[in-house]
């Protein structure tokens, strides 16, 4: 079962004390609906709420319509299999904007531990890794057909791996005879090539972090639309976003800390999980949180 993450901290900042008429719905979009903890919760806690869902996840998707029927059929939930990423194209918008607007950057617990989606290096299945199944580009096209020069760039960059030459030199020898098919093929060569040197800590872990970064366009796609995201709030709103990957956050913190003419950062500080979120939930270890609030231009 899927845990989303800071919870508490996501309700706690989702009441807006500065939001203006409070007799109309409170209008939320939930860009990265997954499997819907964050859109359940903050359906239950606002019972006066509209809420739009994105996924790109066509599973995702599938599982709110069967998962969430009563509140579709209620006309307070409203799903599309869309990428946040694109959210200037998304004309279902409210003409006032959107009060509240969260992004949980996280890759869901389905697509981990699905063998066949290709994300995880501790079960074999096809070297996919595309969040979106229509999507062209799989993580074998990358690991068979990228030159050396930019697979070190790769995981130097998103994996931020400080020495991955050894493992792009054995990735680059051995794929002349044999393409990589599988996430077993990829894991066990950079178990081999690595070694294991944290316990606990995969060695493959920020080699298939870059890879799945690359494949769905993670950081680009990010910083292109977190400006398209914050004119789309309401004169009042807020958007919250949670990252998992220290790339993720610096762009967030800018992106916040440069709107001035829109808004202004509400947290000072990032925010991370409490203690015994991170003791009961080990995915929500590296979860940060940022909330910028849209200021009233009147």
């Amino acid at each position: 079962m899927h845990k989303p993450v800071l919870m508490n901290e996501v309700l706690q900042f989702s009441n807006n004390p500065l939001r203006g008429d409070k007799s109309q719905p409170l209008q939320i979009l939930d860009g990265t609906f997954g499997r819907g903890g964050h859109a359940r919760a903050l359906l239950q806690e606002f019972p006066q709420a509209v809420l739009t869902a994105l996924d790109q996840d066509l599973a995702a998707v599938e599982y709110a319509r069967t998962e969430f029927s009563r509140e579709l059929a209620d006309k307070r939930l409203s799903i599309h299999h869309f990428n946040f990423h694109d959210i200037k194209n998304f004309q279902q918008r409210p003409a006032n904007g959107f009060d509240l607007i969260l992004l949980d950057l996280g890759v869901s617990s389905p697509q981990l531990d699905s063998a066949e989606r290709g994300f995880s290096f501790y079960q074999d299945g096809p070297l996919d890794m595309r969040m979106n199944q229509a999507s062209e580009m799989r993580a074998a096209d990358i690991v068979n057909n990228w030159t050396d020069v930019e697979l070190l760039e790769l995981f130097q960059r998103y994996g931020e791996v400080a020495r991955p030459h050894r493992v792009v030199r054995a990735i680059v020898q051995d794929r002349k005879t044999q393409p990589y098919k599988t996430t077993r093929e990829l894991a066990s060569l950079i178990e081999r090539v690595e070694g294991w040197h944290k316990k606990g800590h995969h060695p493959a872990t920020r080699f298939f972090l870059a890879l799945r970064m690359a494949v769905n366009h993670e950081l680009s796609g990010l910083e292109a639309c977190i400006p398209d995201m914050q004119r789309l709030l309401s004169p009042t709103g807020r958007l919250i976003v949670i990252t998992f990957h220290s790339l993720e956050d610096r762009i967030i913190k800018y992106a916040f800390k440069e709107a001035v003419e829109l808004g202004y950062p509400l947290t000072k500080k990032v925010v991370i999980p409490a203690r015994e979120e991170m003791e009961s939930n080990p995915r929500a270890r590296s979860a940060k949180l940022r909330v910028f609030q849209r200021e009233n231009p009147t």
